[in-house]
């Protein structure tokens, strides 16, 4: 069986050998390759590739550019409004959105369930709308989101989420503030989306990058005494489901965590 990871730079990407580790933990004998591909070569790439392909991951910038290309989406994907893992079925592509699932057991695993609190997230991107909704579904009390510019936040997010300015920042708080961009990300290590002053005003911080396996973004969170996770166990959650739906099989959650272990010896 072959699988792949669509994306458009995907040399920081740990994809591989998270999905190569769970194979070999299930005795699967199936490859999984990068596959960069640009926004305008999309849809013929995923044409091209159902002819020889299982299953694909998507990244960005494509999560949501994906569904046009697609004959079913699920219906998870489809409140979210992107997509990260494509099954390929004779004369059939559907997706589904594993992000969500991920960054639900990152939440719980690292006891920062957003139940009755109040969060903020930076970027509205693909990965944005996974925890977007996955923050609505486990009852965070307000949800705040933040973008460059209000008018460039989706209209859909728009108009369920209250969207403020980088410069708004200043004046907030609350109770968790999540990284859903890619700054900071590999190789351009040394940047983050919000300044120290910033991180005072909130208790908690998530970074859904997981390389470096800590960014500044986290740096600032704990030099001020704060709890502050990495996106890596969200990555091999959402991996772990990506199997299950490619596999048809329902995988054990140990696995999420024996294969998080690994890998992160890796970063």
């Amino acid at each position: 069986m072959k699988f792949g990871l669509l994306g458009a730079r995907l040399g920081h990407s740990l994809s591989p050998q998270i999905h190569q580790e769970v194979f070999r933990q299930l005795g699967i004998t199936a490859t999984y390759e990068l596959i960069e591909v640009s926004a305008e070569n999309l849809a013929d790439k995923v044409t091209e590739l159902q002819k020889a392909y299982r299953g694909l991951n998507v990244t960005i910038p494509h999560k949501v550019a994906v569904m046009k290309s697609l004959d079913g989406i699920a219906p998870e994907a489809k409140a979210i409004g992107a997509v990260n893992t494509v099954l390929f079925k004779p004369g059939r592509a559907e997706g589904f959105n594993t992000d969500y699932f991920g960054f639900a057991r990152l939440l719980e695993h690292s006891n920062l369930v957003p139940a009755g609190k109040e969060v903020c997230v930076l970027g509205t991107g693909g990965a944005s709308r996974a925890v977007l909704q996955c923050l609505t579904d486990m009852q965070a009390k307000r949800i705040t989101v933040i973008s460059r510019a209000i008018v460039n936040a989706p209209e859909d997010i728009r108009s369920r989420y209250t969207v403020k300015t980088y410069d708004d920042l200043k004046d907030m708080k609350g109770d968790l503030l999540i990284n859903c961009t890619p700054v900071g990300m590999f190789p351009k290590v040394d940047a983050s989306p919000v300044y120290g002053a910033v991180m005072e005003r909130f208790a908690a911080a998530v970074d859904i990058i997981y390389n470096p396996a800590e960014t500044e973004f986290m740096k600032l969170a704990r030099k001020q005494g704060k709890p502050a996770v990495n996106g890596l166990f969200m990555l091999v959650a959402q991996a772990v489901a990506a199997d299950e739906i490619w596999l048809e099989r329902k995988l054990d959650a140990g696995l999420i965590v024996d294969v998080t272990e690994k890998v992160a010896r890796l970063l």
